[in-house]
């Protein structure tokens, strides 16, 4: 027992003194961030887990499984330079987009929700789509870092594989993580000051797309509308903000308390995953929400000065990709939650249900902390000490 103790205990402990206060600080929010996220899921899944599984943990056991293999897979990128990471992370991403093509032949994608995203692998699901965030961040901060020094073929090639990403995950259909990962990549492109002229054309051209692709899938125009008014039909397309806006209110100033909240009761819809804050915002009110929003502004904030001070212009790009997706995909989580935005199924990192979610969110984390760690580190100078030094030079 004592064996399987020290392994876990290696992974989580940070006694190294070569960490800058940015990476320190990163890790411990990180956690506190998980631990909010691991209490909420229990709270809002307990009901269901019951139910469905006779069993209230069923849901947060499941999640603890993609926990751990996050745990691994955040190790493991802290403790490696992003040199290294970054030689693996080509393949990875072709590997990724294969599967999210084959996702579309008939017999092997499993459909949720009228949307084909998922591979069964027996009792679990794999999520090509979620997994490749952290590798899209990885790769386009080197193509973008290197751009200049490329060839055109060599940015050709990868602008296609980008795009080709975007395509097979837009024709699940999931415009949501489509505009996401199309956003992250443009403002990764952004902070890299590629030209305007060729970001601008991206932009429109991206618009564009979400506009056919609006127009083609007739529940994304319903989302889009009846997030303006849910009133209109509050027994059916506007059922699930309605219950979530009840949430929210019913939480007051302090929230009703851990495990409280009577909306999870069957009332709210989709409470382990797009709909978590209304749970969060019902048991802990108020004040946990604004809690929970300075959590997130102080981590974005730590985020940019890591950005800010890097000396690597891939460590800089990294540090930004990451924190889009972490803390922009929480936003607009709490922005659907809260009627301020149409209904997309984004994941809340590290609350929302999901192993493939978790997953991915601990890689951004590990991908953010070690470009902070790695700010601290200069390259290392010999020392020519005077006795080498030839007679006649001294």
């Amino acid at each position: 027992m004592g064996k399987y103790w020290r392994r876990l205990r290696s992974l989580i402990e940070i006694h190294s003194s070569s960490w800058s206060w940015e990476a320190r600080l990163l890790y411990w929010l990180t956690g506190i961030w998980l631990f909010l996220g691991l209490v909420t899921l229990l709270s809002a899944s307990y009901p269901e887990g019951v139910i469905d599984h006779n069993n209230g943990y069923y849901t947060i056991l499941r999640q603890l499984l993609g926990l751990l293999i996050g745990l691994i897979g955040f190790k493991v990128i802290v403790d490696q330079p992003l040199r290294q990471t970054l030689k693996f992370c080509p393949w990875i991403i072709l590997l990724l987009l294969l599967l999210i093509f084959l996702i579309s032949v008939p017999g092997i994608g499993t459909e949720v929700y009228g949307a084909k995203r998922w591979i069964a692998l027996g009792p679990f699901s794999l999520q090509p789509s979620e997994l490749i965030k952290p590798f899209l961040v990885m790769q386009s901060a080197y193509i973008f870092a290197k751009w200049r020094k490329l060839t055109w073929t060599v940015r050709g090639t990868w602008l296609g594989i980008f795009a080709l990403v975007l395509l097979g995950i837009l024709i699940q259909p999931d415009l949501s993580t489509t505009a996401l990962c199309g956003m992250s990549l443009w403002l990764i492109a952004v902070a890299a000051e590629l030209p305007w002229v060729h970001l601008l054309s991206v932009c429109f051209g991206g618009l564009g797309l979400a506009a056919l692709s609006i127009s083609q899938n007739e529940y994304q125009l319903d989302r889009i509308t009846f997030f303006l008014d849910p009133w209109q039909e509050y027994q059916g397309k506007g059922y699930q903000l309605i219950q979530s806006l009840l949430a929210i209110a019913s939480g007051g100033w302090a929230g009703l308390g851990l495990g409280l909240s009577q909306q999870k009761l069957s009332y709210l819809p989709i409470r382990t995953t797009d709909f978590i804050f209304a749970v969060y915002a019902e048991e802990f009110g108020f004040i946990g929400c604004l809690l929970l929003i300075i959590l997130l502004m102080l981590y974005a904030t730590i985020a940019l000065r890591v950005a800010f001070k890097s000396d690597n212009q891939i460590q800089r790009l990294v540090a930004i990709g990451a924190m889009v997706f972490l803390v922009g995909q929480s936003l607009i989580n709490i922005g659907v939650a809260t009627g301020s935005l149409p209904t997309t199924g984004l994941p809340f990192p590290f609350f929302s249900y999901g192993i493939n979610s978790i997953i991915a969110s601990f890689l951004l984390a590990g991908l953010l902390i070690r470009a902070a760690r790695e700010i601290n580190q200069a390259p290392v100078i010999k020392m020519v000490f005077r006795n080498s030094i030839p007679k006649s030079y001294r």
